[in-house]
């Protein structure tokens, strides 16, 4: 029990910008309506871009001891850079469908 304590004083702005992240996130996306998606995914990106910027900056500011958390950084930054790059990949296509096609 003394090690959770102790591993939550020492984590404790990380943990903080970790709820406030998540929070932001559900405010976000709870904010747009479902038929609204796919048009709207652009600016959904942001919250991938924040978890990426989350990600760089605990695995700069982490330990290289600190495997757990280095991995779990790496993760987060793989998944949202794959989330982040399929997103502008899928709204560019989406948008391409409006364009007008020439007539030879």
């Amino acid at each position: 029990m003394e090690s959770v304590i102790d591993f939550l004083i020492t984590n404790e702005i990380l943990i903080y910008l970790l709820l406030f992240t998540i929070l932001l996130g559900f405010e976000v996306i709870s904010k747009v309506p479902s038929i609204l998606h796919t048009p709207l995914m652009s600016g959904a990106n942001a919250i991938s871009g924040i978890v990426i910027l989350g990600a760089i900056i605990l695995i700069r500011n982490t330990s290289p001891d600190n495997y757990t958390v280095l991995v779990l950084a790496s993760i987060a930054l793989f998944v949202g850079s794959i989330n982040v790059f399929g997103g502008f990949f899928v709204t560019n296509r989406m948008l391409s469908m409006f364009n007008k096609k020439n007539k030879k």
